[in-house]
């Protein structure tokens, strides 16, 4: 069975940096519903398309492919009194933006002097990644999965 609209796809996988660095050893395979369902990076879904199992590629995605560009706006210096005194670098939580749009997540980067700095980037945010991909199975979506926009497996 090739990928095609509405299959559910398991993928064997690892994504590098342009340096080689493992980033993600993928341990486990990611499984998606196929077919712009946003399962995954829309550039890795359309390089899947059409393809058996046992298929295998590698393409480096450009930041705009990936997590995005890396935004200096989601970079924010706040007051310390506003945090939890147990806070530390690493820490992430969810904030609506200013303009009351949707939910981002910020990570706490540093803690200095009576301020916290947060991000709201992606970690990998303007960062060219390397994925290699093994299609390892492929099935027919339910139509529960379908309605859902997302494979149910287990």
């Amino acid at each position: 069975m090739r990928v095609t609209k509405d299959t559910v796809v398991t993928l064997k996988y690892r994504v590098l940096d342009t340096d080689g660095n493992v980033i993600d050893d993928g341990k486990e395979p990611l499984v998606y519903l196929h077919g712009g369902y946003d399962g995954i990076f829309p550039r890795l879904e359309e390089l899947i398309h059409d393809k058996a199992v046992g298929e295998k590629f590698t393409v480096k995605l450009q930041p705009e492919e990936a997590f995005g560009d890396y935004d200096e706006n989601l970079v924010l210096v706040e007051d310390a009194s506003l945090f939890p005194e147990n806070i530390e670098v690493g820490m992430a939580f969810e904030r609506v933006t200013e303009a009351g749009e949707e939910d981002v997540i910020y990570r706490i980067t540093d803690i200095a002097e009576g301020k916290v700095v947060i991000d709201g980037n992606h970690p990998l945010a303007g960062q060219a990644l390397v994925f290699e991909v093994e299609i390892a199975a492929v099935r027919p979506a339910t139509a529960e999965e379908r309605a859902h926009g997302h494979p149910h497996e287990g």
